[in-house]
């Protein structure tokens, strides 16, 4: 690091650990400004509702969002969840609660993009700072020829038990062919 005095040039030396513990520090301010990795597009906010009045800051909220499925065309979730104002939440670092509930639907004609797993991420966004994320995964009951979506919390520590579940039966759309999920399965 480069300190201009005058014309004279002084150096402070950084030992390697600092600069790690630096670059370890941006990368970590990085991570959790950025939502982290999102296979399906962004959610839509289709409404905020206050839950809590706050006075100066931001009042706790619980937000409805809508999301199409990336890999199956006809395929819409919604998910709700509560958003923590106050100035935690304001500043982003609140470590929001795992209470989120999730509807799935059929909204036209179904069609696999590719072949998935079982439990493959459909979304996924960070929840807190640094430990927490929502994750909404999908599957297929082959017998039912149903998809199964479920949304959960997961923590770096101690995992979350709260969780919601979601079925789409696949059904014919305007007279087309009716997919069969177990078909698009890996494995």
């Amino acid at each position: 690091m480069t300190i201009w005095r005058g014309v004279k040039e002084f150096r402070t030396p950084m030992s390697r650990p600092t600069r790690l513990a630096c670059l370890a520090a941006l990368a970590l301010v990085a991570s959790a400004i950025g939502a982290g990795p999102v296979l399906a597009e962004g959610p839509d906010v289709i409404f905020k509702k206050s839950t809590v009045w706050k006075f100066l800051t931001p009042d706790d909220k619980l937000a409805v969002y809508g999301i199409d499925d990336p890999q199956v065309d006809g395929v819409a979730c919604h998910y709700t969840l509560p958003e923590r104002g106050g100035v935690k939440g304001m500043f982003g670092v609140a470590e929001e609660v795992s209470d989120i509930s999730l509807a799935c639907r059929q909204v036209g004609p179904i069609r696999f993009k590719e072949k998935f797993e079982q439990g493959e991420v459909v979304f996924s966004e960070r929840r807190s700072l640094i430990f927490k994320r929502m994750q909404i995964v999908r599957g297929c009951d082959a017998k039912r020829n149903t998809l199964v979506y479920m949304v959960y919390s997961d923590r770096l520590i101690e995992g979350s038990p709260k969780n919601s579940t979601s079925s789409v039966p696949i059904a014919p759309w305007g007279g087309g062919e009716v997919q069969k999920c177990g078909d698009w399965v890996r494995g």
